[in-house]
């Protein structure tokens, strides 16, 4: 393979990587949105305990932090080199992955939340696969 292949197959590899995490940003934001029109999640989330979690200040922050880390890998998946493009996506998709498998276990999941959940697993799986198979 040329160095000239092999170039375009790593900025191939960054767009698909890349899109993927945007693909999952858009899932995640609209499983929330949807949340919101639910009236069982509305009346606990109001009560600020959904499930057995208390939503509070510490648990918001972790929220944020989680989401920015997917948010930042839309741009660090473009710009890093190589070996930290490849860690930084397997490191954050298994966080990612991990983080919605085990939310699906808190309280009794709605459909519409597993139909995204599944989707978003998916996704954050290809994303460990291409980072370890293709980066």
């Amino acid at each position: 393979m040329t160095t000239i292949n092999k170039t375009n197959e790593m900025k191939d590899m960054k767009v698909r990587l890349q899109t993927l995490w945007i693909f999952v940003m858009f899932n995640y934001l609209y499983a929330d949105v949807l949340g919101l029109h639910d009236p069982a999640v509305l009346k606990e989330l109001i009560t600020g305990q959904v499930g057995s979690l208390q939503i509070s200040q510490g648990f918001l922050l972790g929220a944020a932090i989680l989401m920015e880390t997917a948010i930042a890998m839309v741009l660090l998946s473009r710009i890093l080199k190589y070996g930290a493009n490849r860690w930084a996506n397997m490191i954050v998709g298994v966080i990612h992955t991990t983080a919605v498998l085990s939310s699906m276990f808190v309280g009794t999941p709605s459909l519409y939340y597993m139909f995204f959940g599944t989707i978003e697993i998916v996704c954050t799986s290809l994303i460990i696969w291409y980072a370890w198979k293709c980066v």
